[in-house]
């Protein structure tokens, strides 16, 4: 597996670009809530490549992926081609939080909270 350019490819770049300014409503409203190190001082990047995909955010530091999905992630052919993606980032030791559109919209705040308890690692009880 050749691991050059693997991470926001320079290929990429014109199409990472576009798809910021073209952010969904959903996105935009958890951009919002990520950046500028907002989550335990995290940097999180938006629309960051990794291979031949792109995330919607990444935060490099904890390896954590989060895809916001509207309702075309609900088609079997589009769940096929996430398993595919999921496998792909897995190789690299990405885990992936999925969050429909509307999930965000109506509960920003819940998602924010999913998004920290995988941000910390879990406690362990001492003996």
């Amino acid at each position: 597996m050749n691991k050059s350019f693997i991470f926001n490819k320079p290929s990429f770049k014109t199409i990472r670009s576009g798809l910021r300014r073209n952010s969904t409503d959903a996105e935009k409203k958890l951009w919002s809530k990520l950046r500028n190190q907002q989550l335990g001082k995290l940097k999180f990047y938006r629309q960051y490549s990794i291979g031949s995909y792109i995330l919607d955010f990444y935060c490099p530091k904890v390896r954590l992926a989060i895809e916001l999905d509207g309702g075309q992630h609900a088609e079997a052919q589009q769940e096929f081609y996430d398993k595919i993606r999921s496998n792909y980032l897995k190789q690299y030791n990405i885990r992936i939080l999925r969050f429909w559109n509307n999930e965000v919209l109506k509960n920003t705040e819940g998602i924010i909270l999913k998004i920290v308890e995988n941000l910390t690692p879990p406690s362990l009880p001492l003996n």
